[in-house]
């Protein structure tokens, strides 16, 4: 009758909870979304130089008399206008990652969330590096190539739509290629692997980023091979400070006196529920143990009765018996040591 009763208000419980959850998500997005717009309308203004800016890598290596051309009707306006919409994005990341992290932080474990803040702040470092590296380093050297390598007697002269769909796409494939580190960490944090199993495959990886390098950059070995090589030097920097991680939690861990989890506990198991199982394993054993002293007091019982070992236990004898049982289960689950006294009639 009572579970009939709560079962209504339980369910009123989770919807309001589900509730609150879309109306913070919401407020959450909206926030995102305002600041994207902020930073979007302080840039606009300064549309046209950013672009040149953008292409200054190119425009340094072009033939003397070529220039950049816009084939569309609306490309001088719409390409400035993207450009500076992706890069408000870009700039609002630390922001946007604030708004994801005060979301799903109230639900992380305290283990979680220490390992979390230096993730989303590395990471974000990292995909800015990236960045950076695709502008300062790759850029001259792959549009230097570009331009020397034409044919004798064509002019050179980019699109600017083209362009900017060109530099977009290696600034995204820099920005993720430096989250090898991040990535790294993450597998071994989650106990998916370990740094020696990740340096063992060293060979296998070393393919990969050449491969990864490949489909990502334009078809030309030069870009690849830039984004191939720091691939690489970042999977060994991340598998040093996965070694360094994995020394620091067995140090944490023996300060505080924490067992290692067993084999088949997966990383990461709730406290509740170790504590449920613990809970049930001291349940059963309480039990095992009462019903082993009933049996001993019913045994002593019958050896005191002399000839009357054949006949049941009285009233008296079987309530002896199930209040040692009762006392010790108490005892076992942390209530009294002593069963209450028995008053007689």
């Amino acid at each position: 009758m009572n579970h009939n009763s709560e079962s209504p208000q339980a369910g009123n419980e989770a919807e309001g909870t589900l509730l609150s959850h879309l109306v913070e998500l919401r407020t959450r997005l909206l926030r995102s979304v305002l600041a994207i717009l902020l930073v979007f309308l302080v840039l606009f203004p300064f549309a046209n130089p950013i672009y040149t800016f953008l292409a200054g890598p190119l425009m340094v290596h072009l033939p003397e008399g070529s220039s950049m051309i816009a084939i569309e009707v609306a490309a001088p306006f719409l390409i400035p206008f993207k450009l500076v919409l992706m890069l408000a994005i870009v700039i609002s990341v630390p922001f946007l990652l604030y708004q994801a992290w005060a979301f799903i932080a109230p639900g992380l474990y305290r283990h979680e969330k220490r390992l979390a803040v230096p993730m989303l702040i590395s990471s974000t470092i990292l995909f800015y590096l990236g960045m950076a590296f695709a502008y300062f380093v790759v850029f001259p050297l792959i549009f230097a190539f570009f331009t020397a390598s034409a044919p004798e007697g064509v002019a050179v002269m980019t699109d600017i739509s083209r362009y900017l769909d060109f530099v977009i796409l290696l600034f995204l494939a820099f920005g993720i290629a430096f989250e090898v580190p991040i990535a790294t960490i993450l597998l071994v944090a989650m106990g998916l692997t370990t740094p020696q199993q990740l340096a063992a495959k060293r060979p296998y990886v070393i393919v990969g980023v050449f491969v990864v390098g490949m489909i990502l950059t334009p078809p030309d070995i030069i870009s690849q091979t830039l984004l191939a090589l720091p691939m690489w030097l970042l999977f060994e920097i991340g598998i040093v400070l996965s070694k360094i991680l994995v020394k620091k939690k067995a140090a944490r861990e023996a300060a505080e006196g924490e067992d290692p989890p067993p084999a088949d506990d997966p990383p990461g198991r709730p406290a509740a529920a170790q504590e449920a199982s613990d809970l049930s394993a001291r349940a059963a054993a309480a039990a095992a143990k009462a019903r082993a002293k009933a049996a001993t007091a019913a045994a002593r019982a019958r050896q005191g009765r002399g000839n009357e070992t054949d006949q049941p236990l009285s009233a008296s004898e079987m309530d002896e018996a199930l209040d040692q049982a009762e006392a010790e289960e108490r005892r076992l689950r942390g209530g009294s040591d002593n069963p209450k006294p028995k008053q007689d009639n």
